[in-house]
């Protein structure tokens, strides 16, 4: 099985750096028709989107030498994702079954240490303006004390943006993950979530309560996002609320990582990542995130009206429109 070397220093500086898992998303209906097999993982979705939106990216990632890390390692290529991979386990797997709404339920077999990758990985921050994790990546042991650790020491060096995407099935105890989500939010510029994870996370809060403990932990952003219902954003100047764009849904694999890839796309394409534009980004006016919110529900869409985890290229979505 022929697999593509590491990560080499001297191949040139990049935008974004993403820390987070690889899988193989094992999809099915609920009449347990034939497995289709997708590449996906969360941060591995945020990278892949983010590169097709003209952001030079690379994934910081376990991959097993097996037949399905072979397959997420040709689907990074084909995305020109650069990769630097760590650990020996087999690549891992989330079985997803479809209900009829195109809603998607998951069961597990994953594995996440990087203790091999650190100093691969330190070296691909050190030419990053931003740098991006979230879901199980920062939950699961070790990798998570790997990812954090890598990422509270570069945060001199770039933006950083964070999406818990929760997995109650593989972290079951709430507690922790609210201890894990907010130690992330807490060196993080920009965070996104779903209104499900919040709801999980903080059962006894309101969301807007919820957005409010986080700002107050530090973010420039945070952006909840509510499905057909749309995004709302809260910085320290306002609060921002949109609807969703109305459209037929195959499934809903992945719409959030569309959405999260836009944002720091949009983002990107606005000069507001890296660490010298933290005050920019600090104080965002409205027509810049509405910009941006806007770029990214149409992300979200367009990933929403086909089956699997399938973000756009930046020819259909086009570039975000700059506030005058």
């Amino acid at each position: 099985m022929a697999f593509p070397g590491l990560y080499e220093p001297d191949r040139g500086g990049n935008v974004l750096t993403v820390i987070g898992e690889s899988l193989i998303d094992r999809i099915q209906s609920e009449q347990r028709s034939p497995i289709a097999d997708y590449v996906g993982g969360s941060p591995l979705n945020v990278a892949v989107g983010c590169a097709r939106l003209g952001v030079q990216t690379r994934l910081v990632t376990h991959v097993g030498k097996d037949d399905h890390g072979q397959l997420i390692f040709d689907h990074l290529a084909h995305n020109d994702v650069e990769i630097v991979t760590g650990g020996t386990a087999p690549t891992s797997t989330a079985t997803a079954t479809l209900g009829p709404d195109g809603s998607a339920s998951y069961e597990f077999s994953l594995d996440w240490d990087l203790s091999s990758a650190s100093l691969a990985a330190w070296a691909s921050f050190e030419t990053s303006s931003h740098l991006h994790t979230g879901s199980i990546a920062t939950m699961l042991m070790p990798g998570a004390h790997t990812a954090y650790t890598l990422l509270h020491d570069a945060k001199d060096m770039a933006t950083i943006s964070y999406d818990p995407n929760c997995r109650p099935s593989i972290i079951q105890d709430v507690g922790f993950a609210r201890q894990q989500a907010e130690h992330f939010v807490g060196i993080s510029d920009i965070v996104k979530a779903s209104d499900e994870d919040l709801q999980w996370l903080y059962p006894d809060k309101s969301i807007d309560l919820a957005m409010q403990h986080w700002l107050e932990l530090g973010p420039a952003l945070v952006i909840v996002t509510k499905g057909a219902h749309g995004p709302v954003a809260l910085t320290r100047h306002f609060r921002l609320e949109l609807p969703a764009d109305s459209i037929v849904v195959a499934d809903t694999v992945g719409a959030g990582d569309s959405f999260m890839a836009a944002l720091i796309a949009a983002l990107n394409q606005l000069d507001l990542l890296g660490p010298s534009k933290r005050e920019d980004l600090m104080n965002l006016d409205q027509e810049q995130l509405l910009a941006v919110l806007r770029y990214a529900i149409r992300a979200s869409g367009i990933t929403c009206s086909r089956a699997g985890a399938n973000p756009p290229q930046l020819g259909e979505l086009g570039t975000v429109t700059a506030p005058a």
